[in-house]
């Protein structure tokens, strides 16, 4: 698909970028004005930066050697479970390809090498197109060849290593949940239980009564209290608002003190009060804002009773005396009835989704069903441009088709730079736009915490990625790799035989592309992710223009955490593209293992200066992530079954024990290592704790933050990721500028 002189333009145009964006890393991580963008995690954690005042300047490739020095301990520590468990999925992908690559690249390149089938396929039609990465394939072996064994037995290997790794994987992953779940010291949703599909009370009861009676009935002595779910929309209203006026009252003040610093009693600031404050009467500041704090308090504090007494819903989170019986509630059936008095593990405090813990089950369960079919509907939409997208990559037969390209394409420099480029930037930049809408969906399904609702997204992208990007550019591409394809699409002689023969010699083809496509991904992708160049040039411009105060700074250069809902998806997709190719094109492993190896390095990097996690689900994201893996092993022992037979090897109906192996392989793990995932097993639950929170510490803790009172502050472990830095690192940092 890719001409051999587009692909090696995008491989060093893709270098020479990625070396470009290292070295602004370089220089630029130096700069003291700069550490809070390169350094956030480590500033946060109170650890100071490297190079910082009072240290040695560190080298220019220091952080690759912290990177891999660092043990998975001091990546726990730093930036917790769940992203320990994101780079270990980079560990598990590079140990499935390192050792696939044992086997397929010393053996199965070679015997492609020296065989000449594309060659004589060109020899016997012009319309068949072909490149010398092309030769590096199995389409270059003729059909029924003693050769296709090698490869046969290749197909046997990756499938037994990836096997192997993944039940390795599984069992170490499992084994730092069960010692995070152990750790001494205690977190506030370990005593606490989610309670969905609340009946409703009876005559004169109200929601706390009757929840009460319920669970003091069913664990005597070890229920303590439960606050019960609300509707939070006016009050939720009231206190954004109330939190607005306070910035901007901050905000205001500041610049008044900045104006008296030019001499003089300074000039006192001004707003409209109209739409964007474009328009209205121009009134003061400070005493405007200072107004509407004065008002919206007392309103806050009306609605927050209020609400308490009149807006109570079906939901509750009951709180327990102690670890084991809040995982004994969350494991037990409390009612005849399944649809009632559903109880399941409390999420952490900060990543509750309020809004959807009481949308009864049948909401849900309607609402799912209805997100599921606009996700179908999308997959379906999105491969009509994903099909343009690919026909792209084949400038020189849309010559044919559309004529008036034709003098754009004769341009030697832009041709290659279109081939090389166009697609895959396309392709990226299309896909860039559904996130958001996924993200939006898995929402709307009721999911009660941030981390499921990033899970299910990371689902649906995936398998969006899978069929339009993996199978859509396969597919089409394989027709539109010639006009031969073209033809027999259109043909009125069209038949299934024409359509198999097209496939066996244009699908290995299609890899070059791919190639292309991961090579985008992790030079220019992750070349952007270390250099920060994006972040660094907002917040300089937000310093310099608009923040004011320490708080509109700190939320000028918080950096977030890892976007796992589409990091996972991009790098399941690399995973299935290498294991679809691995035996078929092998030269993509060489790839391959080069983006997770820099990513693996990258990520440990970001991980331990830069991501801050916004909600901690225990390593939850593994279940997914391993049966992703497994799906992508799924599909590409299909499409070598299919590409055997295209071979015409007699052998080839032996490849379907594979997938039936793989699906034996992910019922076993389901059964086993599954059930400690979803919740807290009572003997990890039963070992006693050194330190925890107070009853009044969890209740504050699963409180909004709309709810509570002036003199509440919650623990700044359950904040948002954007803390605010420690005085004494902001002194260095100001005294190093």
């Amino acid at each position: 698909m890719v001409s051999t002189g587009g692909f090696v333009t995008s491989l060093l145009t893709s270098f020479v970028v990625f070396l470009i964006l290292v070295a602004l890393f370089t220089v630029l991580s130096r700069m003291p004005a700069n550490y809070n963008i390169y350094y956030p995690a480590r500033i946060l954690n109170g650890q100071g930066v490297p190079g910082g005042p009072g240290k040695k300047k560190p080298g220019p490739f220091a952080w690759i050697r912290e990177a891999y020095m660092a043990s998975e301990d001091d990546i726990l520590a730093i930036a917790g479970l769940d992203a320990t468990v994101y780079i270990r999925f980079f560990t598990t992908v590079l140990e499935i390809l390192g050792f696939s690559a044992l086997i397929c690249l010393p053996l199965l390149i070679p015997l492609a090498v020296t065989s000449h089938n594309n060659a004589d396929q060109y020899a016997a039609s012009s319309n068949n197109t072909y490149s010398n990465i092309d030769n590096l394939s199995m389409s270059n072996l003729p059909p029924a060849s003693m050769k296709i064994w090698a490869f046969f037995a290749a197909a046997f290997w990756v499938s037994l290593v990836t096997y192997y790794v993944l039940l390795k994987a599984y069992k170490h992953i499992l084994k730092l949940r069960v010692q995070h779940e152990s750790s001494q010291t205690a977190e506030p949703q370990q005593y606490a239980a989610l309670v969905r599909d609340i009946p409703k009370p009876g005559a004169h009861e109200t929601r706390t009564e009757q929840v009460d009676t319920f669970f003091r009935q069913l664990h005597p002595g070890t229920y303590e209290k439960c606050i019960i779910i609300c509707k939070l929309k006016k009050a939720l209203k009231l206190y954004k608002k109330l939190v607005k006026a306070r910035k901007k009252l901050e905000h205001a003040e500041a610049v008044y003190e900045l104006s008296k610093r030019k001499g003089g009693e300074g000039k006192r600031p001004t707003n409209k009060t109209g739409f964007w404050g474009l328009i209205g009467s121009k009134v003061d500041s400070i005493d405007y804002y200072k107004e509407q704090i004065k008002e919206l308090t007392p309103k806050l504090v009306v609605e927050q009773k209020r609400v308490q007494e009149e807006e109570q819903e079906g939901a509750a989170l009951v709180f327990f005396n102690n670890r084991r019986s809040a995982a004994e509630a969350a494991q037990v059936r409390h009612a005849k009835y399944a649809m009632e008095w559903q109880v399941l593990p409390a999420p952490e405090p900060r990543e509750v989704v309020w809004s959807n813990l009481a949308k009864p089950v049948w909401k849900r369960s309607v609402t799912e069903a209805i997100v599921y079919i606009i996700v179908i509907v999308v997959i379906l939409f999105y491969m009509i441009p994903i099909a343009f997208v690919s026909t792209l990559t084949t400038l020189n037969n849309l010559v044919k088709l559309v004529p008036f390209i034709k003098a754009i394409v004769k341009i030697t420099v832009l041709n290659t730079v279109l081939q090389a480029y166009l697609p895959q930037i396309a392709l990226v930049l299309f896909m860039a736009l559904l996130p958001r809408l996924l993200l939006v969906l898995s929402t709307a399904e009721g999911i009660p915490s941030q981390s499921q609702i990033v899970r299910a997204t990371a689902g649906k992208y995936f398998y969006f990625e899978v069929f339009n990007v993996f199978l859509g550019v396969t597919i089409f591409g394989t027709i539109f790799s010639s006009l031969e394809g073209i033809k027999t699409l259109v043909s009125t002689t069209f038949s299934a035989n024409e359509l198999v023969d097209l496939f066996g010699s244009k699908l290995p083809p299609v890899a070059s592309y791919f190639i292309t496509y991961v090579a985008l991904r992790f030079f220019i992708g992750y070349g952007l992710a270390l250099s920060r160049v994006l972040s660094l040039t907002i917040y300089h411009l937000k310093r310099k223009y608009v923040c004011k105060t320490q708080t509109e700074l700190e939320e000028a250069w918080a950096p977030g955490a890892f976007s796992y809902h589409t990091n996972i998806p991009n790098d399941l997709l690399i995973a299935t593209i290498a294991l679809c190719y691995s035996v078929i094109a092998p030269l993509v492993l060489v790839f391959a293992l080069l983006y997770f190896a820099i990513g693996w390095v990258v990520n440990r990097h970001q991980a331990l200066n830069v991501q801050v996690p916004d909600f901690e689900s225990e390593g939850r994201m593994w279940p997914h992530i391993h049966n992703r893996i497994l799906a992508a092993l799924f599909v590409s022992q299909l499409t070598m079954l299919g590409y055997f037979a295209v071979k015409k090897f007699p052998y080839a109906p032996v490849l379907i024990i594979l997938p039936v192996i793989t699906a034996a392989f992910a019922l076993l793990c389901q059964k086993n290592f599954y059930p400690s995932f979803s919740t807290v097993s009572l003997a990890v639950a039963s070992q006693e704790v050194k330190e925890g929170p107070s009853l009044p510490e969890v209740l504050v803790a699963f409180t909004p933050a709309c709810l509570l009172g002036p003199d509440q502050v919650k623990d700044p472990k359950y904040e948002a990721a954007d803390a605010n830095i420690s005085s004494q690192i902001d002194n260095d940092i100001a005294d190093a500028v």
